[in-house]
C-alpha cells in the first residue's frame, strides 16, 4: 500500500488488488489491467480527470469514512499532488502484476514518462510570440489573390 497527500494535507492510501481492479471496472468502465497491454497509461497521463476518478474509486472507502465526496476529492487534486498521486498509482499497479507482465508495463511507463517530459520541456522553452498564430504571415507564404468567379 502506498499513499499520497492532497492539497489539504489529508493522506490517501492507494491499494491495487483484484477487488480494486473489479471496483474500478464496475464504477468507471476502466480496466486497470490495460496498463500492461493497452493504452491506459496514455489515457491516465493525458486526462487528469480520469486519473482523479480512478484514484477516487481506489480511495473511496477512506473518502466515505472522512465524509469526502468525489467533488471534494477532485478539488484537492492539483499540480504536484497529481504528480505524486500518479506516481503512487503507477507503483501500486506495477506491484500488482506478476513479474512477467511487470517488465512490459514498466517499459511502457518509462516511454510515456519520456514523452511527457519532452512535451513539458518544449512548453517550458517556448516564449510568447513563438506560436505561428501570433506572428503575421510573410508575403512569400501568403497566396496571391485569385480573380473572382462571378
Amino acid at each position: 500500500m502506498k499513499s499520497f497527500t492532497d492539497s489539504q494535507g489529508r493522506t490517501w492510501n492507494v491499494v491495487v488488488n483484484v477487488s480494486a481492479v473489479k471496483r474500478v471496472r464496475g464504477l468507471l468502465g476502466v480496466d486497470l489491467l490495460e496498463v500492461a497491454n493497452g493504452d491506459l497509461l496514455s489515457r491516465l497521463a493525458d486526462d487528469p480527470c480520469l486519473l482523479v476518478d480512478v484514484l477516487f474509486v481506489l480511495c473511496k472507502s477512506e473518502a466515505d469514512a472522512k465524509g469526502i465526496t468525489d467533488e471534494d476529492f477532485g478539488r484537492c487534486m492539483v499540480g504536484g499532488v497529481l504528480d505524486e498521486a500518479s506516481g503512487v498509482l503507477m507503483k501500486e499497479l506495477l506491484d500488482f502484476f506478476p513479474r512477467a507482465l511487470r517488465a512490459r508495463a514498466l517499459v511502457k511507463m518509462i516511454r510515456k514518462m519520456g514523452e511527457h517530459r519532452a512535451a513539458v520541456s518544449e512548453l517550458a522553452t517556448e516564449t510568447p510570440g513563438d506560436s505561428s498564430g501570433d506572428s503575421p504571415a510573410s508575403a512569400a507564404s501568403t497566396p496571391a489573390a485569385s480573380p473572382s468567379a462571378s
